[in-house]
């Protein structure tokens, strides 16, 4: 199914592909303040069931369910619901345990939507921390055909890094990582193959301001630059003053 479509009060609406909307708002003015929400699971028996037993020990009460094969994971299942606004209370106890305890990949697209409001939206870079972690492609998932889904070296540095990205706060220093010896060995190869190429392919752009970074970040064939250093640089201002 590329759409779905709600009937509200007799009148048909066409949403937009929800696997990939998740922005979107709907306005329920015709389902009585209703709470619209997403979610999807991995493909496996009893999943949904135990959805369906958490609302119902929660007294969550759902007034509509449609659900399709996820088209960003091709073994999931994504489920449109409705939720009855007297649910409201329970909601964010219900979003936790979705995502945390059982592993769901939640969108929440309405909380009693005001009829011609506009959806709340972050103002300030400090107002991205309160839904980055719910977009953040957590790393420690893998699908089957990802080249290094069955090495588990790899799986779990992958994971240490999206850990560092989920933790991570605006206005905090980015934390330091150390690289091993052959993750260094590995920058070195590509330093030298790029750094190579770039009087040749990189744009005039590029070719003024990598010396910079050699300069100032620590980039180096021996050297994988942190990304605080960089940062620091960036806000530094050092290439405008040069500009002068």
């Amino acid at each position: 199914m590329s759409a779905v479509v709600l009937e509200n009060g007799g009148s048909v609406r066409k949403l937009s592909d929800f696997g990939q909307e998740t922005s979107y708002i709907e306005d329920n003015s015709n389902q009585n303040g209703a709470i619209s929400l997403i979610f999807s699971l991995k493909e496996e028996v009893g999943a949904l069931a135990k959805v369906l037993r958490l609302f119902e020990e929660n007294d969550i009460n759902l007034t509509h369910i449609e659900s399709r094969p996820s088209r960003l994971k091709k073994d999931e299942y994504e489920f449109f619901t409705y939720l009855d606004k007297r649910s409201m209370p329970a909601l964010a106890n219900i979003i936790r345990i979705l995502r945390h305890e059982i592993g769901a990949t939640v969108h929440e697209l309405s909380r009693d939507k005001k009829k011609d409001t506009v959806p709340w939206f972050p103002r300030t870079i400090q107002e991205l921390d309160k839904f980055a972690n719910q977009i953040l492609s957590y790393g420690a998932e893998l699908d089957a055909d990802h080249p290094g889904f069955k090495d588990p070296v790899y799986r779990a540095r992958r994971k240490e890094f999206a850990d560092i990205a989920y933790s991570y706060r605006h206005g905090q220093p980015i934390p330091r990582v150390e690289y091993t010896e052959e993750e260094k060995k590995t920058w070195g190869i590509v330093f030298r193959t790029l750094k190579s190429l770039y009087k040749t392919h990189a744009c005039y752009e590029h070719n003024h301001i990598f010396p910079l970074l050699e300069k100032y970040c620590g980039f180096r064939e021996d050297n994988i630059p942190q990304l605080e250093e960089v940062s620091q640089f960036l806000q530094s201002g050092v290439d405008s003053a040069k500009s002068k």
